[in-house]
């Protein structure tokens, strides 16, 4: 592994240790180059996987860039991180144990959608707006609407 600092080629693991939902190793590393600690993340990664664009088209599968996006649209969102990570380290793995190598990118999207509906609504209409290609105002409405009537009804308790 390569210093991030000097470019080192031969650092040292120092320390190594699951995190906490068990989907990486966590490892605390030192430059003999340099003398500088970092620390690394190795994922388990099942098998490659593709992905199949609107268009037709394949590209790698990118774990940071699912990431990403779904930080995009929780920016300034009172979520910890630790939750967003464990919803995409479950996104992959869901998509790593279904068996295709071949994933479609809207499956991949109604995936994130569902967890973030989980997470924070506002995040949800956010992703939601790209996702579906939101063009004016009234699709804002009709997902609000459509959220609100998939809601049961609160009790009403001032009876």
């Amino acid at each position: 592994m390569k210093c991030p600092y000097c470019g080192y080629e031969d650092t040292q693991v120092k320390d190594s240790r699951p995190t906490e939902d068990n989907t990486a190793i966590r490892r605390r590393r030192f430059c003999a180059g340099c003398g500088g600690r970092f620390t690394t993340f190795e994922r388990i990664q099942l098998r490659e996987l593709s992905v199949i664009k609107r268009t037709g088209r394949k590209v790698p599968f990118d774990r940071d860039k699912l990431m990403r996006s779904v930080q995009v649209s929780l920016r300034k969102r009172p979520v910890e991180d630790e939750k967003v990570e464990r919803m995409v380290s479950g996104i992959v793995r869901q998509l790593e144990s279904a068996g295709d190598a071949e994933v479609p990118a809207e499956h991949i999207g109604n995936l994130v959608m569902v967890g973030l509906k989980g997470l924070d609504e506002i995040a949800y209409i956010r992703f939601a707006s790209v996702y579906k290609n939101f063009r004016e105002a009234k699709d804002f409405s009709d997902m609000l609407t459509e959220m609100s009537s998939a809601r049961p009804e609160d009790d009403d308790l001032s009876e």
